[in-house]
């Protein structure tokens, strides 16, 4: 089992590398008032300009690349953690991108329902956050019988 979950920690890094990647790509746009490449796919400026851009003056994108650091920062530390802080670790991983899940639905909803126009590198986000989560989904399904493989059974003799 600690071999798949290995697995799933090397795809979760990749994962939220390009998420950082893309959100930095984002916040440089919105810092540096530039247009983005979409190549005629969606409509980016709009949603990249829209006061939904901007959670209490701070760009989205630029908070996205925080929580992405932050996953990246835990998977990268899990190795050299303790057993319990391992799995609080693993937690931490799924409570993020179960956030990011949940604010990216409604950053969706808003593109579609009340801008009208969709970003592809927002979506590429969505869809790096979701495959996230599912994997952080199975990570914290399967790490309680991780941990029992790592403590010893405690003997009274």
């Amino acid at each position: 089992m600690a071999a798949r979950d290995a697995l799933w920690r090397r795809l979760m890094l990749g994962l939220a590398t390009v998420g950082l990647l893309d959100a930095a790509y984002l916040s440089w746009l919105k810092l540096a008032g530039k247009e983005a490449a979409c190549a005629g796919i969606g409509d980016c400026d709009v949603v990249n300009s829209s006061p939904y851009a901007e959670l209490f003056g701070i760009p989205i994108a630029l908070l996205g690349a925080g929580v992405y650091v932050l996953i990246l920062a835990l998977l990268l530390a899990e190795p050299r953690l303790r057993a319990a802080q391992r799995m609080a670790a693993v937690y931490a991983v799924f409570g993020l991108t179960l956030w990011g899940v949940l604010y990216s639905a409604y950053l969706t909803y808003i593109e579609v329902a009340v801008l009208h126009a969709i970003c592809p590198f927002c979506v590429v986000s969505a869809l790096v956050l979701l495959f996230l989560w599912i994997l952080a989904i199975i990570r914290v399904l399967s790490a309680p019988w991780e941990a029992a493989e790592t403590i010893p059974p405690s003997g009274g003799g």
